[in-house]
């Protein structure tokens, strides 16, 4: 059973300013390893369709009825005749055969060709110890390591065994994965590094070192020693 972390905890990953990176994230222990695999393993998954995105239906025997819709910000579009329609999270093919359903009801046998006309350019989030937080628009496939690189990659106070990987699956959920990126590193599992979505939210934790050192008194430092 796949655990599923709400889109509030999400939130917390898209503010990406410095200020923000110091504010709690979730914990390895409070985001399950053992998310579903198929959801982050999935290879060249179809588009889903998001507000902003724009589509032209044609009607091939009831031209009349042909129409540009945009998706709205809460994920409906209004269709001729029919209404409002909730599109956001399917792929064009899905939104295709509601369509079909949905005029089914006063058309024989409608032929309907969607096509999509102007959508947001593929993009992912990076946020937490690394050393460019941001967003970047994804050209081709892109992995996590990859990612992780335009990022600028691993700041000095990074925890590179447990990097969080965020995945929206509806409007209110998101999916979420605890990655060791440096065991993969280490031992050169490559196979193992995840293909990234549009959409896709990276956090890279605080290590515990970091965190303790800021509890030290500078004024106290020559009492250390480095630990064998």
């Amino acid at each position: 059973m796949r655990r599923l972390v709400p889109v509030l905890s999400v939130a917390m990953v898209l503010a990406l300013t410095p200020a923000s990176q110091s504010q709690a994230m979730p914990s390895a222990a409070q985001v399950s390893s053992a998310a579903n695999p198929a959801q982050f393993s999935e290879r060249n998954p179809r588009y889903k369709l998001r507000p902003g995105d724009v589509l032209n239906l044609s009607f091939e025997l009831s031209p009349e009825l042909n129409q540009e819709i945009s998706v709205q910000p809460d994920g409906f579009v209004t269709l001729k005749q029919v209404g409002d329609f909730h599109v956001a999270g399917e792929s064009v093919p899905e939104f295709r055969e509601a369509v079909k359903s949905a005029y089914s009801n006063f058309l024989h046998e409608p032929i309907i060709t969607v096509n999509l006309k102007d959508f947001e350019k593929p993009f992912f989030t990076a946020g937490g110890m690394v050393a460019h937080p941001g967003k970047y628009e994804m050209r081709g496939d892109v992995t996590l390591v990859e990612a992780l690189q335009q990022a600028g990659g691993f700041t000095e106070e990074s925890k590179h065994s447990q990097v969080l990987l965020f995945r929206r699956v509806s409007q209110d959920w998101a999916q979420a994965k605890v990655i060791d990126v440096k065991k993969m590193l280490n031992q050169k599992t490559l196979a193992e590094d995840i293909h990234l979505q549009s959409g896709d939210m990276i956090f890279v934790p605080q290590n515990r070192v970091s965190k303790i050192r800021k509890f030290i008194p500078t004024a106290g430092l020559s009492m250390y020693s480095p630990i064998p």
